[in-house]
């Protein structure tokens, strides 16, 4: 063997501030972050049970009735936009906190025409 290649017990770090993973543990911004996820991603599953029961109504709706429930409707709109927006913030595309730490509740505006 080359004594030209120290070893691994031979290197020195030469860093007062610490390794960036070291940092990165300690950072109390992302540990913050890791408990809003856990909370939006409790958050998400009950919304989306309540999303499953209001689809089942409203083809119940429709089938008995004929007519889509405009209230159901918007509804099912509002939690899709929730459900939008706390998946973005846990995966990082937004900092900005959905609803109840962060926006309001999204409004049951349809965004698409039909």
């Amino acid at each position: 063997m080359s004594n030209e290649n120290p070893t691994a017990d031979d290197i020195v770090i030469e860093d007062d501030k610490g390794t960036p993973l070291e940092e990165n543990l300690k950072s109390r911004s992302t540990w913050v972050r890791c408990l809003f996820i856990c909370i939006y991603a409790a958050l998400t599953w009950l919304v989306c049970l309540v999303g499953a029961f209001v689809v089942v109504l409203g083809f119940f709706w429709k089938l008995f009735t004929g007519e889509i429930n405009q209230q159901l409707r918007q509804a099912g709109q509002g939690i899709a936009s929730y459900i939008y927006q706390a998946v973005r913030y846990m995966t990082f595309n937004a900092e900005t906190k959905p609803f109840p730490f962060g926006e309001s509740w999204p409004s049951g505006k349809a965004e698409e025409k039909d």
